[in-house]
């Protein structure tokens, strides 16, 4: 093998950076432990708080390699939320409400508000923007009026005028939308912030209104809901400086003292350890006590009782320019002292503490939170920012970037009478009880147009006008998708998942070695190599384990089969030809190559439309796949090779077979061509079958496409489905889908119920009801262990996606193939063979909805087995089409007829398709089995398109070739030499 070394020394950094990304799991998961361990009672019970707390005081301290806690988290390999509970949310920004808030008035009028009914409505016939379908709507309605006639207010003055032309008004509509998008994409990562939840996955999903958050180990959905939905709350605030507060201050450092002295007494001397949370109690000479000017009661108090008090205070509290700062890891305690009444009656009546929106870096990994105290008249503030007309990123005289901003005429009344009364001082500007900053007043602004300057980047002035645009146009994100999973529902999931991975592993490696004897364990090194480099490489890019993630591990083992396989039966062809066993290996390897890249080439892509169109359970899958493929690539041509050849080093040989399979697959003579109409009648019929419950039975289509809620249900003991089924129409009103899910205690609901209703009372509302549905059930008490949601639009727009990647699949399989084969015939062939395959699927999920104890929905989980199952099938079409173009290009076949050239290309590749399909169907079995009922009907969806796939490669895909190719070939006009030779046959006899 040519550069072995170089091989030999990619193959060692492989290995050093997936030790290197996989270490900081074990040290995260180390460190979890010693929380809970920390946070557990004498009762085994954890107090979650405590837990938080151990967290919180480790996250900017370096505890691995000079990395913190917060950092070793980041680079863990991540649990998805099917792993360890939580909750997926996806919001959307309705485009119809910012259209209402840009027209103002004139939002009232007829033709506007039947045209935005009717762009809504359009959204299921066509995949157009909004604004599009608005304005074609509303040049029906109202053909003879401008659009600048609506939106020219005074609330766009600057960005269109009454002459504007419909183009610009359009441009102009499009680009608010679009900001408008961005603005609720940083306004729900502020709120996230609010969580302190571990790695938030915070995206807004490309070429869509719609932002996507999941929240792992989140346990209350209903406060995510009340505080992702709406719009955000814009408000201006005066601020009171720290020396209007000295006598509240100096109240809380006596405080502070007193309940330092009483939880001293109180501790035992075994809790020493319990303080290693509180990491900067630093007694400073001259604290913040001290530091504050003009104390009026200072001279009545001695010198060591104000350094205790200031002691006290900077334990906890830091001097910053704007008043007070917590660090980080301490501002849960924080903001529990600040709440209690007895420190609360310190302050003025109208005072509320805030904290920052970001936090300022200190030194040492510490970060510090600044603390606000803002001056709230009976909780309301000076003004809100509905009085924002615009906001925009510009540059200042010194070139500075800055931000100005615009008011209405209540605004500028307001926002003078504002800055008179406080030149000199801050003045808050708040979203969501953030404050985003404090600038000081330089003199009162009399007409509302004002600028903020300070030390900011572009980016920040850029984000701070989005934030104040934010009150000018109230458009309210909605949660038009939501999934939630708790926490034990995840264990299991966990649990289910190592399971059927060590199952289906563990099957893998002895089917190997049964197969292949000692080169089995040389393919079973390579494979469990493959497996750490995969786990590797996905906590090296920050990926998410997911279940069906775990899926895609194990069956991308089960598909890494596949390359050793087809290595291993080319030097079993090597060595039946008489080759010395050494040159055999090599020839081995240089014979397979094609097939190999080829095939999984063509699974690689179905792969990457997967991960493009996916999302959730698909995405996840399809993420572990590709990655799986690309390391079993790697693993299967130069792993295995440069263990071959260590093997053979001195001399050795080894068997490729055991004494039971040795002779197995030999001298085949199957006459699948001959056979092939037999075959297209035995496809034809299923089809018929099929396409016949396709019109009177229907599918079970998913809430992923039909839109509705769904939710997982667990009773403490068995349960039926058929009376349960029974409350939920009484309860809810509509038709409920009750199925077992799982197990006989646990049901899956689902139910249109409340889904258009997109207000966080609804989801409350109907949770409420489905248990009230479930009370009816005696003496059999039952818990939410998961809950789903899907939106109407949500719906449509994922019916869409999933159409357009199945047919994107199709085309880039059929141009690959034509590509890499030349020929017509050979693309036809395989994309018909999908498309049989994917029509045998549909009729069995159509045909047995309802029969079988497992969901037969239609959804996205199916169409991500569809999608694998049409990678398979192409994988397994590719090897075949490759032995066929050898054997067609062989000198040995020629002046034999095409079906016996094809029979005997067939007939070779028979065994790798054996060993192969049964490897996968092996773990797919154990997947059904040991997987959960999450990933069951997916699973089975697999199942049945690697049998059908297998089924369709040799009886489907090949067959069509040879019909095409006889077809052609008929057609195809006589050679020129052929007739000049006839010609001259023809002169010689007349001689």
């Amino acid at each position: 093998m040519t550069n072995k070394n170089g091989i030999i020394a990619l193959t060692i950094v492989i290995a050093l950076i997936s030790v290197y990304y996989l270490s900081f799991t074990f040290v995260s998961r180390s460190i979890k432990s010693k929380a809970v361990a920390y946070a557990t009672d004498a009762k085994g019970e954890v107090d979650m708080t405590k837990k938080q707390h151990y967290i919180d005081s480790l996250w900017r301290e370096d505890v691995y390699l000079g990395h913190t806690l917060q950092e070793v988290m980041e680079r863990e390999l991540n649990l998805g939320l099917d792993l360890q509970g939580g909750m997926h949310v996806v919001l959307e920004v309705a485009p119809a409400d910012i259209l209402k808030g840009m027209a103002g008035g004139n939002a009232r009028s007829a033709a506007f508000q039947n045209a935005l009914k009717k762009a809504g409505e359009d959204k299921a016939a066509s995949n157009s923007s909004f604004i599009n379908r608005f304005v074609k709507a509303y040049k029906e309605a109202a053909p003879n009026t401008s659009l600048a006639s609506v939106f020219a207010t005074s609330a766009n003055r600057g960005k269109i005028n009454s002459n504007s032309s419909d183009a610009d008004v359009i441009k102009m509509l499009n680009t608010e939308i679009d900001g408008s998008i961005d603005r609720a994409f940083q306004i729900t990562q502020a709120r996230i912030d609010k969580f302190g939840v571990t790695n938030p996955n915070i995206q807004r999903l490309p070429g869509q209104n719609r932002v996507l958050v999941e929240l792992p180990g989140v346990d209350n959905p209903e406060r995510v809901r009340r505080l992702l939905s709406g719009a955000a709350k814009l408000e201006f605030a005066e601020v009171y400086l720290t020396n209007e507060l000295a006598s509240g201050l100096d109240g809380l450092g006596k405080y502070l003292t007193r309940q330092a002295e009483i939880e001293k007494a109180a501790a035992k001397p075994a809790s020493a350890t319990a303080t290693s949370a509180d990491t900067t109690k630093k007694p400073a000479t001259g604290g913040l006590a001290a530091q504050l000017e003009q104390k009026s009661d200072s001279t009545k108090t001695d010198s060591a009782a104000l350094a205790a008090q200031s002691a006290a205070l900077t334990s906890l509290f830091v001097p910053m320019p704007q008043g007070l700062g917590v660090y980080l890891k301490d501002t849960a305690r924080a903001s529990e002292i600040l709440s209690r009444p007895e420190v609360r009656s310190l302050f003025p009546a109208d005072l509320v503490f805030m904290w920052d929106r970001k936090g300022t870096e200190a030194g040492g990994n510490q970060m510090i939170l600044p603390l606000y105290f803002i001056k709230k008249t009976n909780g309301e503030a000076a003004m809100e920012g509905d009085v924002i007309v615009d906001a925009t990123h510009d540059y200042d005289d010194r070139g500075r970037p800055e931000v100005t901003m615009r008011m209405n005429g209540e605004g500028a009344r307001k926002w003078r009478s504002l800055t008179a009364r406080n030149i000199g001082r801050p003045v808050a500007i708040i979203i969501d009880n953030l404050v985003y900053t404090a600038p000081t007043v330089q003199g009162e602004i009399p007409n509302g147009n004002s600028s903020i300057t300070g030390s900011f980047t572009v980016e920040e002035t850029k984000d701070m006008a989005n934030v104040l645009k934010a009150g000018k146009l109230p458009a309210p994100t909605h949660i038009v998708e939501e999934a939630v999973v708790g926490s034990s529902l995840g264990a299991e999931a966990i649990n289910d998942g190592l399971w059927s991975s060590a199952v289906g592993l563990l099957i893998v490696l002895v089917f190997m070695v049964a197969y292949y004897n000692q080169a089995g364990w040389i393919a079973d090194i390579a494979l469990l190599i493959n497996l750490f480099f995969l786990l590797g490489v996905m906590a090296s890019l920050g990926a998410v384990l997911t279940l069906s993630g775990i899926a895609g591990i194990v069956l991308s083992i089960g598909m890494a089969v596949d390359a050793n396989v087809l290595i291993y039966e080319s030097i079993k062809a090597e060595l039946a030809s008489g080759k010395a066993f050494a040159q055999s290996i090599r020839d081995g390897f240089k014979h397979s190559l094609t097939a190999i890249i080829d095939s999984n080439v063509t699974t690689l892509l179905t792969g990457i439309i997967l991960y493009t169109f996916g999302t959730g359970l698909v995405l996840g899958f399809a993420t572990t796949l590709v990655l799986g493929l690309l390391t079993s690539l790697f693993s299967a041509i130069f792993i295995t090779r440069l263990l071959l050849e260590q093997k053979i080093k001195n001399g050795k040989t080894f068997a490729f077979s055991t004494a039971l399979t040795k002779n197995w697959f030999q001298d085949n003579h199957f006459d699948f061509v001959s056979q092939r109409r037999r075959f297209y009648i035995i496809s034809g019929i299923i089809i018929a079958i099929g396409i016949g419950s396709f019109i009177f039975k229907g599918f079970g289509l998913g809430i992923d496409f039909k839109g509705g809620r769904s939710y997982v249900v667990r009773f403490e003991n068995n349960v039926d489905a058929d009376a349960l089924r029974t409350n939920m129409d009484e309860v809810l009103g509509s038709t409920t889908e009750v199925k077992t899910f799982g197990g006989q205690d646990q049901v899956k609901i689902t139910t249109p119920y409340l889904i258009d209703d997109t207000t966080p009372e609804a989801d409350q509302k109907a949770e409420a009801k489905v248990l009230e549905a479930t009370r009816k059930i005696a003496n059999n008490p039952a818990k939410i262990v998961s809950s789903n949601k899907v939106g109407p639009t949500m719906a449509k727009d994922t019916l869409w996606s999933a159409v357009y990647a199945v047919l994107l699949a199709l085309a880039a399989n059929f141009v690959y193939i034509l590509i890499r084969f030349k020929r017509v015939a050979f693309s036809y062939g395989a994309v018909m063979s999908l498309a049989h395959d994917v029509v045998i699927i549909l009729a069995i999920f159509s045909l047995f909805n309802g029969w079988l104890p497992w969901s037969l929905d239609i959804d996205q989980a199916f169409i991500g087995a569809i999608l694998t199952m049409i990678g398979y099938s192409m994988n397994d079409t590719v090897v075949i089409y490759d032995r066929i173009r050898d054997y067609l290009a062989d000198e040995k076949s020629r002046g034999q007829n095409l079906s016996t050239v094809i029979n005997n290309a067939l007939n070779s590749t028979l065994s790798r398709t054996a060993v192969t399909g049964i490897s996968v169907i092996l773990v797919l079995i154990v997947l059904m089995i040991f997987g959960g009922a999450v990933i069951r009907g997916f699973t089975f969806c697999m199942l049945l398109g690697v049998i059908v796939g297998t089924y369709s490669s040799l009886f489907v895909a090949a067959p069509i070739v040879v019909d095409l190719l006889q077809r052609s070939k008929k057609n195809e006009p006589a050679p020129a030499v052929a007739a000049d030779a006839t010609v001259a046959a023809t002169k010689k006899v007349k001689a």
